[in-house]
């Protein structure tokens, strides 16, 4: 059987149930790790501590397959989420606060803040892990093109062009996906009770 051809939620059960072989993590592996790796190595902005991660990022996915629940957002948001707090306790074991990706003006901006702040305190980071559960959760009700393109810039850091290199796209088709993700995801994100004003 060809495992590329399953969806990312059949392999993940595949993997949950001990994954002869390692395929279907492999199958995983091949589809975000390129990607998971970029996300390393601009937070870490090194490619060697970079590689690390993302050997540690997979051997996690393999390790707490069991506790992957599709109904909370897509898995290669719980990729990045895993991977993004490996590089946040390397940047910690460097004893350098975490320097996450800077987005400037970019309109995605008020979405990263939900991400927790390490330095916050324990009240402020509940918070911040109850948002950023509920973005997970909205993400995986978009369509998979959409949320791939804005998984690449919230979690990524790529900008529009990137992107459409990294995707064989059209730049412009590109920004229309972004653009209407982003507004679906706003209005799932109201429907989960969160207003503008709570997320910048």
């Amino acid at each position: 059987m060809d495992l590329a051809s399953l969806n990312d939620n059949e392999l993940m059960t595949r993997v949950a149930r001990s994954d002869p072989g390692g395929r279907a993590l492999e199958a995983l592996y091949q589809r975000y790790a390129a990607t998971a790796l970029g996300l390393s190595a601009r937070i870490l902005g090194d490619r060697a501590s970079a590689e690390e991660i993302l050997q540690e990022a997979f051997f996690r996915v393999w390790e707490r397959s069991g506790s992957f629940d599709a109904a909370r957002g897509p898995f290669a948001a719980w990729l990045f989420t895993i991977t993004r707090r490996l590089c946040i306790d390397r940047l910690r074991q460097r004893q350098t606060r975490p320097q996450i990706i800077d987005l400037g003006e970019r309109d995605d901006q008020p979405l990263m803040d939900l991400l927790p702040d390490p330095g916050g305190d324990v009240a402020e980071s509940a918070q911040a892990n109850s948002l950023r559960d509920k973005v997970r959760q909205a993400l995986g009700t978009l369509p998979r093109d959409q949320c791939e393109v804005l998984l690449l810039s919230y979690f990524g850091g790529y900008t529009r062009r990137e992107i459409a290199a990294r995707l064989g796209q059209p730049e412009g088709t590109v920004h229309t996906r972004a653009r209407l993700g982003l507004k679906k995801l706003r209005a799932a994100l109201e429907e989960l009770g969160i207003e503008p004003d709570d997320w910048g």
